[in-house]
């Protein structure tokens, strides 16, 4: 059987894995799902190559970064181990990360992350079913995720 992998974090404020899930499900329903929650973002790329070593094809991170300098630090260390886990494996690995300061109301911080969680969930169904060109009609659009799309430059 087929697996994709969710890694997400107990330092989260949202959980994002839940939409993520979601759509997984709906729209993968001969795939298993694996999800591995970790304490926070430094944890992610070490359970996102566990769950590559179990046979998943892909792997959706899910991660939750604090407004301190520090805490940009480790989201740096965090994204450094993702993109060399995806370069030295070959595999799919979207990762969707929320960092605290990016709006002043709780309420909008949620939206912000499940929206993002939501779109790269589609983002890694479209790269599963349609291959490596999936998203390339949406390519120079100035799609977002989280925020409304702001459309190429003419």
């Amino acid at each position: 059987m087929k697996c994709v992998g969710i890694v997400d974090t107990t330092f989260a404020r949202v959980d994002m894995a839940r939409y993520v899930l979601e759509i997984l499900e709906r729209e993968l329903p001969g795939y298993r799902l694996v999800r591995h929650t970790v304490p926070g973002i430094k944890d992610v790329p070490a359970a996102a190559r566990r769950l590559l070593d179990m046979g998943c094809e892909a792997v959706i991170t899910l991660g939750w970064v604090g407004a301190g300098l520090v805490d940009k630090y480790s989201y740096l260390a965090s994204s450094i181990g993702l993109v060399m886990l995806g370069v030295t494996t070959g595999k799919i690995i979207i990762d969707v990360t929320v960092h605290e300061d990016e709006a002043e109301k709780p309420e909008e911080l949620k939206r912000i992350a499940i929206e993002r969680a939501k779109a790269h969930a589609e983002n890694l169904v479209a790269l599963i079913k349609g291959g490596l060109q999936a998203l390339t009609p949406k390519a120079g659009m100035g799609v977002r995720q989280g925020y409304p799309d702001v459309g190429p430059i003419p």
